[in-house]
């Protein structure tokens, strides 16, 4: 663009053109230098049983993935992976937002590891937004310690609308680290409610932390997450809310009276102990231990893994049922219509949705 100050009537100034920028891109940067080369099913495998972190994480995010593509790759993943797993001790660890999870997951986890060594994997979940369906997945940070021991695993996941207060392949995600020789697994769930119970159906002990002061007795001996928990905590037993926590573990024993025997014969304990300051941890792990000593006695730990595993191969049957009702060609084209007669009122929810699965119906009977 030539500059007004140049023209004759401003004879004896003059004004240069600059010095054209260059690009901010390096032109001598190769585009695919650092794509990173996928790995084969075999070479993912051996990976995580040599117990590779980064590989380990790799197969977490392609069996978390929901392209197609991946599914089937994830699936041979996990296949390979299932001969070496088994071998760990699972818990969940469960209660209300805000009871203390992470703080407590970080002194349970150093704990463990001092006194029983191995290695430790901890799948947090994350709540997605409702919104932007994103997650912060920011349960790290308040791991301080676990995060930076060489023997431990820290994966983050969203739940990604998933109920229950997992996410929706968590269960594979313990294979895979127990493929690569992780021998004690945390699950902590979503700050979850009563009902919200998925979790309890892949661990081995589940453990719900309370607070003090969040209800009467009548919360107490409500059915639901209470009614499942093998072990009850009161967290932030310290300072001045030591009478509180001790009352509060006081009720809580008394509801457990309300509730028929469980099936392990186990009846659960009610313990206080500070997360923020690690008082009391000991006795939460030997109340743990005794658990799996007297499951294992009786026979109920290895019942409630054939118990689970049949679970699961109902709760993938009806996902895959799911899956594949969503991605038919013409359901998917009949569905945005179904929705639009629903909307303007011409047929009930019950009717349209009858509808679309009578043409699905049809249409599998058609092929054969």
């Amino acid at each position: 663009m030539e500059h007004p100050e140049n023209s004759l009537e401003y004879a004896g100034l003059q004004v240069n053109s600059g010095v054209e920028q260059p690009s901010i891109i390096n032109p001598y940067l190769k585009r695919n230098r650092f794509r990173r080369r996928e790995l084969t099913v075999s070479e993912m495998v051996e990976g995580i049983v040599k117990g590779d972190i980064t590989i380990l994480s790799q197969a977490v995010t392609l069996v978390e993935s929901v392209k197609p593509e991946h599914q089937h790759r994830a699936q041979e993943v996990i296949d390979k992976c299932l001969p070496y797993s088994g071998h760990s001790v699972r818990i969940g660890i469960s209660g209300v937002p805000g009871a203390g999870k992470s703080t407590s997951i970080d002194e349970f986890g150093i704990h463990l590891l001092k006194e029983k060594g191995g290695r430790l994997a901890v799948l947090a979940i994350d709540p997605s937004s409702e919104r932007t369906k994103g997650s912060i997945l920011g349960d790290k940070t308040r791991m301080e310690k676990l995060s930076v021991h060489p023997d431990s695993f820290i994966r983050p996941s969203p739940s990604a609308g998933s109920l229950g207060g997992v996410a929706r392949k968590t269960r594979e995600t313990i294979i895979l680290c127990e493929a690569a020789g992780f021998d004690k697994i945390f699950v902590e769930t979503v700050g979850v409610g009563q009902s919200e119970t998925a979790c309890h159906s892949m661990v081995d002990f589940f453990l719900l932390i309370q607070l003090a002061g969040t209800g009467d007795e009548l919360q107490g001996i409500k059915r639901g997450i209470m009614e499942i928990s093998d072990g009850i905590v009161i967290n932030k037993c310290d300072g001045d809310n030591v009478d509180r926590c001790q009352m509060a573990a006081a009720n809580f024993r008394n509801a457990l009276h309300f509730f028929p025997m469980p099936e392990s014969g186990w009846t659960p304990k009610v313990l206080c102990y500070s997360g923020f300051y690690g008082t009391g941890v000991k006795e939460v792990w030997d109340m743990i231990y005794q658990y799996f000593d007297f499951v294992k006695a009786n026979g109920y730990f290895d019942y409630r893994r054939n118990e689970q595993s049949k679970y699961w191969m109902y709760e993938t049957i009806n996902e895959q049922l799911r899956l594949n009702f969503y991605n038919n060609p013409l359901v998917h084209e009949q569905l945005k219509a179904a929705e639009q007669t629903v909307l303007e009122g011409r047929q009930t929810s019950f009717v349209a949705a009858g509808g679309l699965l009578d043409l699905y119906y049809a249409q599998l009977t058609s092929k054969k």
